[in-house]
């Protein structure tokens, strides 16, 4: 009897102790869907796609995405999220070879409030800069740019959904070089679990106004909050389909993986 006394009043307090666990992972798994929450995350995004060109071209780019907020005063934040695409492409251009390397960066900063409003929308705008940091010609349009941009998002219960958006046109560069005038809407959808999985749903479409092209990958992906050690790290995998993109680009699916490391204060 005393052995079963025992066990249960471990059981209860393990369970105990187990629910805020659960609870922290959860919220932080659900942060990360905020593209603005004030929290420090190093992602390192994989995404593999084929059907470039006449020759069935494959490109796969490793995107190293810091996003750092910094506290401007007791009611806003500045949000710094950083875009550096690692590139290994072949054929991308008919009979063009391989190439790796860098690609072009893309720097944005969100001023944003630190509350949600009254409604409970959560939004941030500001600037985004084009850095020609490609390290070969057919990896980046050797162009300066800037623009807009934004985003603006709800978080109900287990739900986040919300859009960013942005716009970017070239301010200076190789003038041999098209021209840079393109739009990014990504609307997204997320569920989080209260074990801290995640399933989100969005698209990364892009229009270039210069050529009249669209860009439309529908993305799916799973994302499993969990620790190493005590280091939160999100491990996420996913699909995605090739609604609509320019003659020379991609077709059907490709692949989307990923792993991103939390630095919560």
């Amino acid at each position: 009897m005393f052995r079963m006394i025992y066990a249960g009043t471990v059981s209860l307090m393990v369970s105990v102790l187990a629910a805020p666990a659960f609870a922290e992972d959860a919220d932080l798994a659900k942060q990360l869907s905020n593209p603005v929450a004030s929290l420090i995350s190093v992602p390192f995004q994989f995404n593999y796609d084929s059907g470039y060109g006449p020759d069935d071209g494959h490109k796969a780019v490793m995107n190293i995405q810091p996003v750092v907020p910094f506290s401007l005063n007791d009611d806003w934040n500045v949000i710094s999220r950083t875009i550096v695409p690692v590139v290994w492409q072949s054929d991308i251009a008919g009979d063009s070879g391989s190439q790796f390397g860098l690609g072009d960066t893309l720097q944005s900063f969100f001023f944003s409030p630190k509350q949600p409003t009254a409604g409970g929308i959560i939004w941030g705008v500001g600037p985004a800069f084009l850095l020609p940091t490609a390290t070969d010609e057919l990896l980046g349009g050797e162009k300066w740019g800037l623009g807009p941009t934004a985003v603006l998002l709800k978080q109900e219960g287990h739900w986040t959904y919300g859009v960013l958006a942005n716009h970017i046109w070239s301010v200076a560069g190789d003038h041999n070089r098209d021209d840079v005038s393109s739009t990014f809407l990504q609307p997204f959808l997320a569920y989080t679990t209260p074990t801290a999985w995640t399933f989100a749903l969005n698209t990364e479409s892009s229009y270039d106004w210069k050529h009249d092209d669209w860009s439309i990958p529908i993305n799916f992906s799973v994302s499993k909050l969990t620790k190493f050690g005590e280091q939160p790290v999100s491990l996420q995998l996913g699909a995605r389909y090739w609604a609509k993109a320019p003659d020379n680009g991609p077709n059907g699916w490709g692949v989307r993986a990923g792993i991103t490391f939390l630095f919560p204060k």
